[in-house]
């Protein structure tokens, strides 16, 4: 499945949906949170009009979910 082209705004507002939290912000990065129920997951996400592809699919496989999963989180 082909991802999006999206910003890093469009990236934090998904994966808010899916239960991350917005811990801090440091210059232009994000960081976000979600507690699984054994670990936390911790990212960091930058905040560029345009997440370049290996960023984006680092991303998302770091919080855990598959492509399909992600293109559902609009």
């Amino acid at each position: 499945m082909k991802l999006p082209i999206i910003s890093g705004l469009d990236l934090i507002k998904r994966l808010k949906k899916a239960g991350f939290i917005a811990t801090r912000q440091k210059g232009s990065h994000v960081r976000l949170e979600k507690y699984d129920g054994k670990k936390t997951i911790k990212l960091t996400v930058p905040l560029q009009s345009e997440i370049k592809k290996g960023t984006l699919n680092r991303i998302i496989k770091d919080a855990g979910l598959t492509h399909e999963e992600f293109n559902k989180l609009k």
